[in-house]
């Protein structure tokens, strides 16, 4: 069986001097047992002798150290994303070529990442715990400063937003686009992974800094340049590499909206329940609750790992992949639960008669089986493009789709008839692959008038739910 992997990645700009031992030192370092390394340097346009010295190393300790270069310097965020870009660990943490951080403490880092507690670690200088080096005041209170500027943007309580030190679970550093090349790499990402609703942990770290005689870089006008690059992330949401998980994230933020469909289900929700197609857990939240055991599964890894971290409280919670196509996913699943909750996941799935007889196939006699699909292809437009929709369906559609999978269908519920003028217009109209932010908060406050009055509109709804009996 492969081991687990941490992949280093270091930056190096005109760290000839230091660079050699950063690596022997990242060689070196204890890990826990069973992970293995690999360290990916990249030359960020040298002009001293780093690239020599880079090579040289990665000629010696091939093929645990590769070189990468850039021809031009074009910065840390950069070469960061150069370096992310070749990892194939399950975790990464950024090392500094410059000696001011002690890869030693490798291990304190990837502690809260390997327990599952964290989606990322922040190795914090000013902890009360480890040793630092006392150096300039001026430079300890701009960061002082900024890092309160990042916390305010980011909702967040760290001490050290620029600390070198931070370790990710690989795919989701991945999964978030890196837009700013230089220094501001470290506010950017820090909002983002507060906007993508992750667990942070700090855990100090010791710190041997420089001074400017010494080689020190970050100055003055990267402390100014980082105050645009606070703004720019603070008012703009630039969080996911496709629309599909962007829209899901978005629905995230739709509290009451999404209250509104697990209590739609509630009463017909029992004890022993398997939800297919779980994302990051946004209905499992509600459902979860109360429940003898809660079995919630998807096909992402990145949605697995942020459900795990997100959902870790509570004790009656079991998490696996299940391809919903697959009947291989289901081994160990048959006759296991009394209700199976599988919303927007079948319009997702080519062969739905194969995917409806795994739902029915977990569940025990006489068990539930809660179906939730978009209505109606006169509205299938470039959201359901962006989504990975195959199909909307009709009553009648969904109706014999159940009977031909086997269950016996009870009702087929009405659900959401307010956001379907906007979903055509959209969708069908103005071709948005996303959800405007304002349009969605503004329903989601309103979602206590639109249950009111959701019976009572002249159109078909947005989404209809199946009750299916085994």
């Amino acid at each position: 069986m492969a081991r687990a992997k941490l992949s280093i990645l270091i930056p190096c700009y005109n760290e000839e001097e230091f660079v050699g031992e950063s690596i022997r030192r990242a060689l070196a370092a204890p890990l826990p047992v069973d992970l293995e390394r690999e360290i990916i340097a990249v030359d960020d346009g040298s002009t001293d002798g780093s690239g020599e010295a880079l090579q040289a190393l990665a000629a010696r300790h091939s093929p645990v150290l590769r070189v990468l270069r850039h021809d031009t310097n074009r910065g840390k965020g950069a070469a960061v994303r150069t370096a992310l870009a070749q990892a194939s660990g399950a975790w990464c943490i950024i090392q500094d070529a410059d000696l001011e951080y002690d890869p030693r403490e490798y291990i304190r880092l990837l502690g809260p990442l390997l327990d599952g507690k964290a989606d990322a670690v922040f190795g914090s200088r000013f902890l009360p715990a480890g040793e630092r080096r006392v150096l300039y005041f001026w430079h300890a209170l701009a960061n002082r400063i900024l890092t309160t500027l990042v916390n305010l943007a980011a909702d967040l309580n760290l001490t050290d937003v620029w600390t070198c030190y931070k370790a990710f679970r690989t795919e989701l550093l991945k999964s978030i686009p890196l837009r700013n090349p230089r220094f501001g790499f470290e506010p950017e990402i820090t909002i983002k992974l507060a906007q993508r609703q992750v667990s942070i942990y700090e855990t100090p770290i010791s710190y041997h800094g420089r001074t400017y005689e010494e080689g020190k870089k970050i100055g003055r006008l990267d402390a100014i340049a980082a105050l645009g690059t606070v703004l720019r992330f603070w008012l703009v949401r630039d969080i996911y590499q496709s629309a599909g998980p962007e829209i899901l994230d978005t629905l995230s933020r739709a509290p009451r909206f999404n209250r509104w469909m697990a209590e739609t289900i509630e009463p017909y929700v029992g004890r022993r329940v398997l939800e297919i197609g779980a994302g990051i857990g946004n209905l499992s939240r509600h459902l979860a609750r109360r429940r003898e055991r809660y079995c919630a599964t998807d096909i992402d890894d990145e949605a697995l790992a942020r459900l795990r971290v997100r959902l870790a409280h509570r004790p009656n919670l079991e998490i696996r992949r299940c391809d919903v196509a697959s009947a291989a996913d289901f081994e160990g699943l048959d006759q296991s639960v009394d209700t199976v909750v599988c919303l927007n996941v079948i319009e997702h799935v080519e062969d739905d008669l194969a995917a409806l007889r795994n739902v029915r196939r977990a569940l025990t006699p006489g068990g539930c089986a809660l179906v939730l699909v978009p209505e109606g292809m006169s509205v299938y437009g470039s959201y359901d493009k962006a989504l990975g929709h195959f199909r909307r369906y009709s009553e009648e559609q969904l109706t014999q789709r159940m009977r031909e999978a086997g269950f016996t269908v009870e009702k087929v519920i009405a659900f959401n008839r307010p956001t379907r003028p906007g979903w055509w217009f959209n969708g069908r109209v103005l071709h948005r692959k996303t959800f405007s932010r304002l349009q969605l908060a503004l329903f989601d406050r309103l979602v206590p008038l639109w249950r009111r009055i959701d019976p009572y509109l002249p159109w078909k709804p947005t989404s209809i739910i199946a009750v299916g009996r085994k």
